[in-house]
């Protein structure tokens, strides 16, 4: 049947109604805050003020079983689901005396005032004795529960039983959960047990009993944490113990005490194993280790520049012991051996030594690294000789220097002439001098060092030749005077060892023959000046000289050394022995008292190939003098 307008506008607007009181009840349920409906706040004033009574949490927290502290975590809003808001329809009207019991209960619960007498938790309360189904008052109350609940706890943690009864009695009284209610009695209970223990730990620590046997704060802060683990109370009174360990670490530091410093850390690590108090106090403890270290490292070098390697030792000894991984301390070492090895050089230095009396400098020596080698030859090398065995393996330990070039007829001169020194050569009257007639070396008058190789006129760069071992010894000791070092011929092994340069070979330079210049040898295309060529050679070598070549001429071998094999052959210190039984196994010369020969090692510019092998030794008497022979200095460090 059709509508009147009257019947269609009462129907419209009946509709229109009923939806706007259905979304004032859906804003009411799930919007309170829009309606000042305001979560409680902690306490404001009196002792259950926010500032005496804890931290208050605006959501509930969750709990667990185990009673532990609880965790702030984010939950759902508290609210009415839309289906129920559609079902419970629109609130109840309440009446004046009610919504004003309301709105100061409102604000009693912003103002955090929860637990005095008619605040906010008396007032819902009244408010739902005149209206059980208030729903604001019944979720305040939940919310108000939470408060309590996370009140009581943070009493608990801070060690305030009072507070924490009263907060515990308060929440028993509102809405809550009974499982949680049950850990937080648990935790109340827990605090009363723990609470004399704590009492008399800081007692105990009053009277000095922080640590020891039987009864102390120690044992009781331990207990207390085995009772409630992070418990912070007594988290706080080990770190306190620990702290007096710590301090007394960092004095010992201070004090160079290092040893008892570790020791007390030792100790300090089992009170509260990792804390950040320990690694910080480990962190100064290891700066101030090292900027000791480094201080007396400093005055082990200072020792070591002055010459004192034992203090210099001992410093740096002590320096290790404080800090082993100390930077500077490998490389103070190596000087440390280089001092007692070669005083204070580096093996390869360059030597000058300055006269003390006259003007002018002894021959520029080379530092030769300590070390040691096989000397001698095998039964199956090519060339071998009896006198060259047995082998035996002998340790260069003691530092030296050895000449840089042989000994220069420059050089030579000076001594003669500051000495007025007369030559074997000069006093007997003549020397052996390579004769170009016949291709042989032969004794000749007048010859001397003065003279070269084929009798002419010796130039100062040349190595002097024609000289003695007794020739070579009295330069040596003026050369040692004039320079306050003590210069020396080399032992037969410190010139092994220098000739072979590290080499094990037939050779210095390997087991065949030589592919490229490396001195003044017999040659294949060497030429005399009568062009005479040699009778056994180097096959395919020329190294453009026949008869001795200026020093230094040739490059040099691995130790810095020039002509060690070629060129000519030197004088060193030892006594000739047929071989090597019985013979020194270190660096030192093999003398007999009175001896009449002495060995003279190296190839020379007209030696056979056989004869530059690196273990090739020969013999010569004390007073020989020969075109083919000189000498180089050695001088002790």
């Amino acid at each position: 049947m059709p509508r009147s307008e009257a019947t269609r506008k009462q129907h419209t607007w009946g509709g229109a109604a009923g939806m706007v009181v259905l979304a004032c009840a859906l804003l009411y349920r799930f919007f309170p805050d829009l309606l000042q409906m305001q979560p409680a706040r902690e306490p404001s004033r009196g002792a259950d003020t926010a500032a005496a009574q804890g931290p208050r949490a605006a959501n509930w927290s969750a709990l667990d079983d185990s009673g532990s502290a609880p965790t702030q975590v984010d939950r759902t809003e508290v609210g009415t689901s839309l289906v129920d808001a559609i079902r419970m329809g629109p609130p109840a009207p309440l009446s004046k005396q009610l919504t004003a019991l309301l709105d100061k209960a409102r604000k009693a619960e912003g103002a955090g005032a929860l637990l005095e007498p008619d605040d906010a938790i008396a007032l819902y309360q009244r408010v739902l004795a005149a209206s059980p189904a208030n729903v604001e008052a019944q979720m305040a109350l939940e919310r108000i529960g939470g408060v309590l609940r996370d009140w009581t706890l943070a009493a608990v943690a801070r060690g305030d039983e009072k507070a924490a009864q009263r907060y515990l009695a308060a929440y028993e009284k509102v809405p809550h959960s009974e499982r949680e209610l049950a850990i937080v009695h648990r935790r109340v209970d827990l605090l009363h047990q723990i609470l004399p223990m704590l009492s008399r730990a800081a007692e105990l620590i009053r009277q000095g009993k922080a640590e020891g046997e039987g009864d102390s704060a120690l044992a009781l802060y331990r207990q207390v944490l085995e009772l409630d683990p992070g418990n912070a109370l007594a988290d706080a009174g080990l770190a306190g113990i620990e702290r007096r360990h710590l301090d007394r670490a960092l004095a010992q530091a201070a004090q160079d005490d290092f040893a008892g410093a570790d020791a007390t850390l030792a100790a300090a690590a089992a009170i509260r194993p990792g804390s950040q108090a320990m690694l910080e106090a480990h962190t100064r403890i290891d700066d101030l280790r090292r900027q000791r270290a480094a201080s007396v490292l400093a005055q082990a070098r200072s020792a070591l520049d002055a010459g004192n390697a034992d203090l210099a030792e001992n410093l740096a000894r002590k320096a290790q012991n404080i800090s082993p991984d100390l930077a500077g301390l490998d490389e103070f070492a190596q000087r440390l051996r280089n001092a007692r090895l070669y005083a204070s050089y580096t093996p390869g230095q360059v030597l000058h030594d300055r006269f003390l009396d006259i003007s002018g400098s002894a021959p520029a020596v080379v530092v030769i690294p300590t070390g040691s080698f096989v000397m001698g030859s095998a039964a199956d090398e090519e060339g071998h000789q009896d006198s060259e065995q047995p082998q035996r393996r002998v340790s260069i330990s003691s530092g030296f220097a050895l000449g840089q070039s042989a000994v220069t007829v420059g050089q030579f001169r000076v001594f003669v002439n500051a000495a007025s020194y007369l030559s074997d050569a000069e006093r007997l009257g003549s020397a052996a001098t390579y004769d170009e007639s016949s291709g042989r070396m032969s004794e000749r008058r007048g010859m001397s060092w003065r003279n070269a190789y084929d009798g002419s006129k010796a130039r100062d760069d040349l190595p002097v030749i024609n000289v003695s071992w007794n020739d070579a010894v009295a330069y040596l000791q003026w050369l040692s005077a004039r320079t306050g070092k003590h210069y020396r011929l080399p032992s037969e092994a410190e010139f092994e060892y220098a000739l072979r340069a590290g080499s094990s070979t037939r050779y210095p330079w390997g087991d065949g023959n030589p592919d490229s210049v490396v001195g003044n040898l017999t040659g294949e295309g060497d030429r005399s000046p009568a062009k005479r060529t040699w009778a056994q050679y180097f096959p395919r070598y020329s190294d453009g000289y026949w008869g001795p070549a200026p020093v230094g001429k040739f490059p040099a071998n691995a130790f810095g050394l020039y002509d060690m094999d070629g060129n000519v052959s030197e004088w060193v210190e030892d006594c000739w022995h047929d071989n090597y039984t019985r013979a020194p196994r270190d660096s030192s010369a093999w003398v007999n008292p009175g001896c009449e020969r002495h060995v003279v090692r190296g190839g020379s510019w007209g030696s056979d190939p056989l004869q530059v092998r690196s273990a090739f030794r020969t013999s010569a008497p004390a007073e020989a003098r020969n075109a083919r022979v000189g000498f180089r200095v050695a001088r002790d460090l």
